[in-house]
């Protein structure tokens, strides 16, 4: 398989990144467009073709990713709409809130349509660690499990509704910033526990693996293993109060909702 990425700023930058690092496709099977020299060169040093041209990416590769601010898609697709072959490649498209109507709308020849997906990763795509969701748009079954197993050799993966994409940018993609974030401030309390801030970083995040763990491998609710280290007046369940009491679930949740409204 051949595949083409568009655009490497953060999120397209880091899905090349996990292609690389992966092996699911092959570095000469690889090929990178954007407009910067430098992200040009860093990956042509990774063994992969760089190139400016947009055109010249999308031609010949079995799927092409067009992974650019939404605002930018319609000028790219209508750009590279002469040289795709709507009967041999498909497109996917990671573009938070741009619709399937839309991108249809823009590469429409008045004949077949290319097969569609509408995708949503996270940035630890780099890392072969992503949530990643998947809306399938006019493709059939075997094409969406080829999309499929892609993504799932850089993480996990969900084939989900396109109505359920905003959910998930703002559980997973958006989400990814909502744990930092819980890193840091566990972080930074632990500097005022007195533990220097590298070290505390450091025992936040083993933390939090280790929590991951756990409940991956026992399959239980959070909440059921939460009960086993909290002790009838101990100090664990002294510090889960004095969250909820600061609103923690409820500003979590709160989160979640102001990200899928935006």
């Amino acid at each position: 398989m051949k595949i083409s990425i568009i655009g490497a700023g953060a999120m397209g930058g880091a899905l090349t990144e996990g292609l690389i690092k992966g092996d699911y496709i092959k570095n000469e099977d690889i090929c990178v467009a954007d407009p910067s020299r430098s992200s040009r060169d860093h990956f042509s040093n990774l063994g992969i073709t760089a190139t400016p041209s947009n055109q010249l990416a999308a031609q010949g590769a079995d799927v092409v990713c067009v992974v650019v601010k939404p605002w930018l898609v319609e000028q790219v697709l209508k750009g590279i709409k002469d040289v795709l072959d709507y009967s041999q490649q498909m497109l996917i498209v990671v573009a938070a809130g741009v619709s399937s109507e839309s991108i249809k709308a823009w590469l429409d020849k008045g004949s077949d349509m290319i097969p569609i997906f509408l995708v949503i990763p996270n940035i630890a795509i780099a890392q072969l660690q992503s949530m990643t969701f998947v809306a399938p748009v006019v493709a059939e079954p075997q094409q969406t499990e080829q999309v499929k197993a892609l993504f799932d050799s850089m993480g996990q993966t969900i084939i989900t509704e396109e109505s359920h994409l905003g959910a998930g940018t703002t559980l997973a993609s958006c989400g990814i910033a909502y744990a930092m974030r819980y890193i840091r401030a566990a972080a930074e309390g632990g500097v005022e526990l007195g533990f220097k801030a590298d070290e505390a970083k450091k025992i936040v995040m083993q933390t939090m693996k280790g929590a991951v763990e756990l409940l991956e491998s026992s399959g239980l609710h959070p909440e059921a293993a939460i009960d086993l280290v909290t002790t009838p007046g101990g100090v664990t369940i002294k510090g889960l109060n004095e969250m909820e009491h600061a609103g923690f679930t409820s500003a979590v949740i709160r989160g979640l909702k102001a990200g899928a409204k935006s």
